[in-house]
């Protein structure tokens, strides 16, 4: 993707800091709503976060990434031998306050506040994305399909079951309970000495092949739409001395009335330099790609491996493995030893192919303790406002959460309240 230097000038109504899904997606409500946008990213849209994802726009997650609860769990995580979770030591003592708080609320209580506040959001997903699905001609990228949650284990598929009627139930979703026989007749390709106990379709989410290529798309629907976007770093921006916002480029100074900080992990170097301290932290998360052949078919649906935490989905580029969840310091190297873990455990029921790339693609999920993202006025600039923290749910999220903030910059009334992702919650 180009630059559109055709419709770049020096002033704009908003710059838009950052084209992931959540940028790119607020860029583009914020133009429909008659603003004159500027997107800017040192990267091509969709080249981070966006990218690496499982491809999910999940409909179903109703209820937040919690953090365990019973002591049990916690002492098998406290070994740092599970798939879904790996730390690394020397990163705790940084993450205590951040991991005490999730703790906290992730209790019962203060779950439930969490699923209700971001039901909302979750309940727009799917038609927030059609609608700029449509607009940008993106269809064949997306299937409307669901996923699958498979389990090995015949207790932990049982009490699964039971919480997917639940669920389902109570929120409207349409999940089937497969057990063995069903699972393997609706994904034939497990291997015949797979001991899968079952598993829960979950139909109401939507998939992507080819997630940043999605953002991609809408980038160029913006752009076509008379949207500027400029590639550079965009942590240097700063208030101007007569009002609005300037940020320094190779090509001259761009300036806006208004701006948006949307840079995903990237955006506490930024917010920090303008005096805010906000509790966002750092899940990393890994993929790498498998070949496919006659031998080694992807999977119908994007498959989740529940008790170990990762996904193998079809993609463009092959099967994609992604991992759980890995804490480290933002200095720390790679480490392949959750994709390592998964791959040996996929191996054992799924004819997966041989890895393409050589090393593995990492990213960072920007999360908050309360499971809420943040999608608010800045509490101490006029005219800054942030759209960040949206920890697994960001491709998910990047639409409807657009079209929120656009809404509260503009005056329009919003789709829903505001309050619970606002910033004052932190400070």
């Amino acid at each position: 993707m180009t630059v559109n230097a055709s419709s770049v000038h020096p002033g704009y109504d908003v710059l838009v800091l950052g084209a992931g899904i959540v940028g790119t997606s607020t860029a583009l409500h914020l133009q429909q709503r008659g603003q004159s946008v500027c997107l800017v990213d040192w990267q091509i849209p969709g080249a981070g976060t966006s990218f690496g994802n499982a491809g999910l726009i999940e409909r179903a997650s109703v209820v937040p990434y919690s953090f365990p609860q019973s002591p049990l769990a916690l002492l098998r995580y406290a070994a740092n031998r599970q798939t879904d979770v790996h730390f690394q030591w020397r990163a705790l003592p940084a993450m205590a306050g951040w991991l005490w708080r999730y703790w906290r609320e992730s209790a019962p209580g203060p779950l439930e506040h969490a699923a209700q506040d971001m039901l909302p959001l979750i309940e727009r997903c799917v038609t927030e994305h059609d609608a700029l699905i449509q607009a940008a001609g993106l269809q064949h990228l997306v299937r409307a399909a669901g996923w699958i949650d498979i389990y090995r284990e015949p207790a932990a598929f049982a009490a699964a079951a039971a919480d997917a009627r639940a669920l389902a139930s109570r929120y409207g979703l349409q999940a089937d309970v497969l057990a063995g026989a069903a699972l393997a007749a609706r994904e034939p390709a497990f291997l015949p000495q797979a001991q899968m106990a079952g598993g829960i379709h979950w139909q109401d989410p939507w998939t992507v092949r080819a997630p940043g290529q999605l953002v991609q798309g809408y980038a160029e629907l913006f752009c076509r739409r008379g949207g500027a976007l400029v590639h550079t770093d965009a942590r240097s921006l700063r208030p101007h001395q007569d009002g609005g916002w300037q940020l320094p480029t190779p090509n001259g100074v761009l300036h806006a009335a208004q701006a948006v900080i949307a840079l995903g992990p990237d955006a506490p170097e930024l917010y920090r330099s303008l005096g805010y301290e906000l509790p966002l932290a750092h899940k990393r998360g890994y993929h790498l790609h498998f070949q496919t052949g006659p031998d080694t078919p992807p999977p119908e649906h994007p498959l989740c491996d529940s008790r170990a935490g990762f996904v193998i989905a079809p993609m463009e580029q092959g099967v994609r493995l992604t991992t759980g969840v890995e804490l480290a310091l933002p200095d720390a190297p790679p480490n392949r030893i959750q994709l390592e873990r998964a791959e040996r455990i996929v191996r054992q029921y799924w004819p997966l192919g041989q890895a393409i790339e050589a090393e593995p693609w990492m990213g960072r999920r920007p999360c908050t303790p309360d499971m809420r993202p943040i999608i608010s006025a800045a509490p101490r600039h006029q005219g800054l406002w942030f759209n960040f923290g949206h920890a697994h749910h960001g491709l998910t999220l990047g639409p409807a959460s657009g079209r929120l903030l656009a809404e509260m910059m503009t005056g329009e009334q919003p789709f829903t309240n505001p309050a619970p992702y606002s910033a004052h919650r932190f400070l």
